[in-house]
């Protein structure tokens, strides 16, 4: 009797050690399993803002998101107007870039948005994040410094239009995996409208031609992408084997070509 009584105790002890162990292993769940970039405290919202992101940030697109705690209580916030803006510091002269700023309630604890650097940090100057906040009529603005690296494979162009000399930053945001089959495509695309501005456009006609130039042929069954909203324009993208291909891409206003030198690497 008391070796089964040993066995079952011994076996109860065991279940609740590993109950235990694997509350203490699995990440909070407001933290999405991201990766903590930058912290720091929006003094005049008594709010302490932290920024995530999946992976370190690079030049290119970036998801983020935002978690707003109160300084006071510290009890997460959940509704807030949120404004990103990125600043490059050069000395002489500062920047921005493209920013997708998050919806005003948060989903999961986190505000969703996306920043577009236009270029690494280092011997150019550096980058900040300014996050702007407000709640319950209370603002403050917290100043979060990033380190941005240029990713292995290029993921933003730019060009100027042939149409109208209108510059825009075009950014490839899908495939982040690419596979050997039908990939989702999806490019965001915006115009710089001088040193602070980048509105998302929906002006363009996107055509995609997939080349893997060291075999000499494309592939068939791609879709062009089309605006869906937000500057984003979404279509798919067939690739038959790994290796490196070229997206060619064409780009239209009207029935006039805007650009077709412009391309991304995809090596995979």
């Amino acid at each position: 009797m008391n070796r089964y009584f040993s066995l079952i105790t011994a076996a109860v002890i065991t279940l609740l050690f590993i109950g235990c162990a694997k509350d203490n292993m699995e990440p909070n769940k407001d933290t999405n399993d991201a990766l903590k970039i930058a912290e720091g405290y929006a003094i005049g919202a008594g709010v302490q803002v932290q920024l995530y992101a999946a992976a370190p940030l690079t030049t290119g697109y970036n998801f983020v998101s935002i978690a707003l705690t109160d300084s006071v209580s510290g009890q997460s916030i959940e509704e807030a107007a949120i404004t990103l803006m990125p600043m490059m510091d050069m000395g002489t002269m500062k920047h921005s870039a493209p920013v997708e700023n998050p919806a005003s309630k948060a989903s999961n604890k986190r505000f969703n948005g996306a920043l577009v650097f236009t270029m690494p940090s280092g011997s150019m100057g550096s980058w900040a994040v300014e996050v702007t906040v407000t709640v319950n009529g209370r603002q403050g603005k917290a100043t979060l410094p990033v380190a941005i690296t240029e990713p292995r494979q290029n993921k933003l162009k730019s060009f100027v239009s042939k149409v109208d000399n209108k510059k825009y930053w075009l950014a490839l945001v899908q495939p982040t995996a690419p596979k050997v089959g039908v990939n989702d495509l999806e490019l965001a695309i915006y115009e710089a409208k001088g040193m602070m501005a980048f509105p998302a456009d929906s002006s363009l006609a996107v055509a995609v031609t997939p080349e893997m130039p060291t075999m000499g042929h494309g592939s068939p069954n791609n879709i062009d992408p089309v605006h869906t909203g937000k500057g984003h324009y979404k279509g798919k993208v067939n690739f038959t084997m790994t290796g490196l291909w070229y997206l060619n891409l064409n780009f239209k206003k009207g029935d006039a070509v805007a650009d077709n030198a412009t391309f991304f690497e995809v090596n995979f």
